[in-house]
């Protein structure tokens, strides 16, 4: 009996008091099955006496021996031998009696050892009739190793809130060293069982090791290459490079992030990093020749379609070295077929109500402003459209396109009068890219820096009106640019020469996309802040509560991404085109990001799609009122906005608070000089210094962990999975005037264009991806959704998030009506593709997960 038997008033049959708890864990598993070697041999240790024991740790009563709060009796998990194992991996429960010692007192905390063989993820332990308070529930969601495997105990506090000068003293020292037990000690190599966040320079994309052509810049740490830290490692240097980090066979997913961070085994990124990561081993063999010599071209649009409605056969060689490396079922789940290698794909939503709208104007227009990428057009404000490139450095970087050249396709508005009435907009990727221009098409791909500019017409949609395409000058970047401007046309030979124009375009804006403000924007920039929360801020801190359901899985999907996506001769630098160049370009672009401009309400402002107006609905007048990204982003914004400021002003009464918490102070300090380090001394970082600083830091924070995220993810294949609409690399040049190819151009439009844009095996594997990056998981937890109710016991912040919720819920109710409003012909489009991806999906509890183009996870954790 490893606890006396309970009578009545839960007493033993001595008479002592007990406190009855229940524990709710998960066994280990290898994926979504249950590890049965494991637990047996775990059973074998019960037997042998080797148990798992819990003490309880009081919140009032110092042990003066140790200056920490008292501890209780050892008491055991009961059952573990004879409760049974499922087959798939799943919760179990058990239970564990507490002798009660008076002096023990209210409960803040327990320390859990494990003397089995193997880990468990410990969930829950409820205590149920405790002296003086009744229930008391711990929230754990930690993966708990056998005591081996730590110098240290594993410490559980129970679910309130305190800051760092509220916390009780019994319970100080044990907050105190959890935090430093998680910022490790900076030296060796990481292990499974090891919980360190720490920090690192991205120095491990590269590996010299196979070969000079592999090697890659270390970015972070240098003022040439600037970048956000990622989670550290510890492995060792390559033996070529010393600065560069060595990297884990591609088989091996087992990059190391803190256990606790890495994906559940709902995830369905399991599935994707295996899938990924096995194809990647075979094709690039093949995909790096492909644009010198493609063996496969798409002549005409109809063979694109067989993509999706009757398949494209696979080589037979290609199966069999696929089913080598993975089983054919994974083979299906990344590249759909019918059992006899034929692959097949979902239809794109963007051709499945009308198969040619996107090749509109409008359309390409509206998707400036409800498509994959919305986040770049800006209001036109001077023309011609100028450069802010160092002319001493770049020459002349003013665009050349001309009044003329616009004012015939913009209704009768002069340059002035449409500038004046807010009516001109610009699609502006020319100074991102002109100075990588030279590097970038050093390689297979041939790619542009283009202008657009574009009209809005009476009935809200926009119109573009001029292209321009952009080369350095041949004779050195400080001659300026050569131009080329290309005008609107729907027939004949100029017709031709203008889909093309907008197919360059599209080429900068998809690349600009997955690079920019996708990786970089998202994925990259919070990784920091993942870290500085775990290290400086403890579970107790209010904070860390608000913050921790918008860090879910991002250090694990990032790590896989820099294993198998951004890493050299990864899948990023095979399908878009700055290919070996493409996170140096990120972290060339890195340099001019701004915090606070990430702000909704800002980054409208900056780009002056909006002004302020304290009459208008979120403070801000939008000057295209049909822009379905803002319109839906600032209803999310404000609700996000709502919710953090209710919650702050619990915990935080006075600004004298937030200036005496120490926590926060470290974790702002140690986020800007370590996490952001290489841009530490840029002037626009806040200070945490009032409530108002910090609402609007952590408002800024979930945004981008979880809507603006959405935004720019989950519409990568209903727009992009047909690469003719959203191509991403570029092999050709535009035809020019007395060549055969412009000859070509002419007689076979659709060749050309299809040669243009990626070929076959390209458009297959990155379509590929994207189709899976664009579903979501069936463990996803949307914004306004948390794990369980209980994340607090203060009732104030429970009603606020309940509140939250409810106007979330809302939002969706407003979404649905505005796309049914015929009025606003940016919401849906020639396409006939409503806007849905800020569609927050807090009504969903499902589970079902997939491709649905809408929901607002709570984190960028695919």
């Amino acid at each position: 009996m490893l606890c006396g038997k309970l009578g009545k008033d839960n007493k033993d049959i001595n008479g002592g008091k007990k406190i009855e708890g229940t524990v709710v864990l998960m066994k280990k598993n290898v994926l979504d099955t249950s590890d049965f070697y494991a637990s047996f041999i775990d059973k074998m240790y019960e037997i042998a006496g080797r148990h798992v024991s819990l003490q309880l740790i009081s919140a009032v009563h110092l042990d003066p021996e140790t200056g920490r709060g008292k501890l209780g009796k050892p008491a055991y998990l009961e059952k573990w031998v004879s409760s049974a194992t499922p087959i798939t991996a799943g919760d179990i429960t058990l239970k564990v009696v507490f002798d009660w010692d008076e002096n023990i007192g209210p409960i803040g905390a327990f320390l859990i050892k494990n003397y089995h063989y193997s880990e468990f993820y410990l969930k829950t332990l409820t205590l149920e009739d405790v002296p003086e308070h009744g229930r008391i529930h711990f929230i754990c969601n930690s993966w708990v190793y056998p005591v081996k495997r730590y110098k240290y105990d594993r410490i559980f506090f129970n679910n309130k809130t305190y800051l760092p000068h509220d916390t009780p003293e019994p319970l100080r020292k044990y907050r105190e060293d959890e935090l430093v037990i998680l910022r490790g000690d900076g030296k060796g190599k990481l292990k499974e069982w090891d919980r360190v966040y720490d920090y690192a320079y991205y120095n491990d994309l590269g590996n010299p090791d196979k070969g000079p052509e592999y090697a890659r810049p270390v970015l972070g740490g240098t003022k040439e290459f600037p970048y956000p830290r990622r989670g550290k490692t510890g492995r060792k240097p390559t033996k070529t490079d010393p600065n560069t980090e060595s990297s884990l066979p591609l088989l091996d997913l087992n990059v190391y992030v803190p256990r606790d961070e890495k994906f559940g085994h709902l995830k369905l990124s399991d599935f994707l990093a295996y899938a990924i990561k096995s194809i990647v081993q075979v094709v690039p063999p093949e995909v790096e020749t492909i644009a010198e010599n493609p063996p496969n071209e798409f002549k005409t649009l109809e063979d694109v379609m067989k993509i999706y409605e009757g398949g494209i056969k696979l080589p037979k060689s290609l199966i069999k070295e696929l089913e080598q490396v993975i089983s054919w079922e994974f083979i299906k789940g990344l590249v759909p077929t019918d059992g006899e290698g034929l692959l097949k794909f979902p239809l794109p939503e963007v051709i499945k109500e009308e198969k040619t709208a996107w090749r509109t104007d409008q359309e390409f227009a509206r998707e400036m402003l409800a498509g994959t990428n919305p986040l770049v057009i800006s209001r036109l404000q001077v023309f011609p459209p100028i450069s802010k490139l160092n002319p001493q450095e770049y020459g002349n970087q003013n665009s050349t396109i001309t009044k003329d050249q616009v004012e015939k396709s913009m209704d009768g508005y002069t340059v002035h009068q449409a500038i004046e009435k807010h009516r001109l907009f610009i699609l502006d990727h020319h100074d991102t890219l002109m100075p990588y221009l030279p590097t970038v098409n050093s390689t297979t791909t041939k790619t542009y820096a283009t202008r657009t500019v574009l009209f809005l017409k009476d009935d809200g949609t926009l119109k573009p009106v001029a292209i321009e395409l952009s080369l350095p000058h041949p004779e050195g970047k400080q001659q300026g640019a050569i131009s080329e401007v290309y005008t609107p046309a729907e027939t004949d030979i100029e017709g031709s020469v203008w889909q093309l124009a907008k197919a360059y375009v599209v080429v900068n804006d998809s690349g600009y996309h997955e690079l920019i403000s996708h990786w970089l924007h998202t994925h990259a920039v919070i990784e920091p802040f993942v870290i500085a929360t775990n290290r400086q801020l403890s579970v107790l801190h209010p904070i860390y509560k608000l913050l921790h359901p918008h860090f879910r899985y991002t250090m694990n999907i990032n790590a896989m991404a820099r294993h198998i996506l951004i890493n050299a001769g990864g899948l990023l630098e095979l399908t878009v085109y700055p290919q070996k160049y493409a996170l140096e370009l990120s972290s060339f672009i890195y340099k001019d990001w701004n915090f606070t401009e990430q702000a909704l309400p800002a980054d409208l402002l900056c780009r002056g799609m909006a002004v302020k107006d304290s009459k208008s609905p979120h403070g801000l007048k939008l000057l295209l009122e049909d822009y379905p990204y803002a319109v839906d982003g600032l209803e999310v914004w404000s609700a996000i906005e709502k919710w953090v400021d209710e919650y702050c002003t619990y915990y935080y009464p006075a600004d004298e608070l937030i200036q005496r918490d120490t926590e926060l102070q470290s974790w702002w300090t140690e986020l800007r000089n370590k996490g952001h380090g290489d841009l530490k001394d840029e002037p626009w970082w806040p200070d945490i210094r009032t409530r108002n600083d910090l609402i609007k830091t952590c408002t800024t924070i979930i945004w981008i962990a979880s809507a603006l995220h959405a935004a720019v993810n989950f519409g990568q294949y209903p727009y992009g999975g047909y690469m003719p609409n959203r191509p991403t690399i570029s092999r050709h040049f535009m035809p020019q005037p007395g060549t055969s190819e412009y000859a070509e151009l002419e007689s076979d439009p659709d060749r050309v264009f299809l040669r243009t844009i990626p070929g076959q095996l390209q458009t297959l594997l990155g379509i590929a991806v994207i189709e899976l990056l664009s579903r979501h998981s069936t463990d996803e937890l949307y914004l306004g959704q948390r794990e369980t109710d209980e994340w607090t016991t203060d009732k104030e912040p429970l009603a606020a998030f309940e509140s939250f919720a409810e106007r979330l819920i809302k939002t969706e109710d407003n979404i649905i009506e505005r796309n049914n409003d015929k009025r606003l012909k940016n919401r849906v489009g020639p396409v006939k593709l409503p806007y849905t991806l800020l569609f927050p999906s807090t009504s969903d509890v499902s589970k079902a997960g997939g491709m649905t183009g809408r929901g607002i996870p709570n984190s960028a954790s695919i």
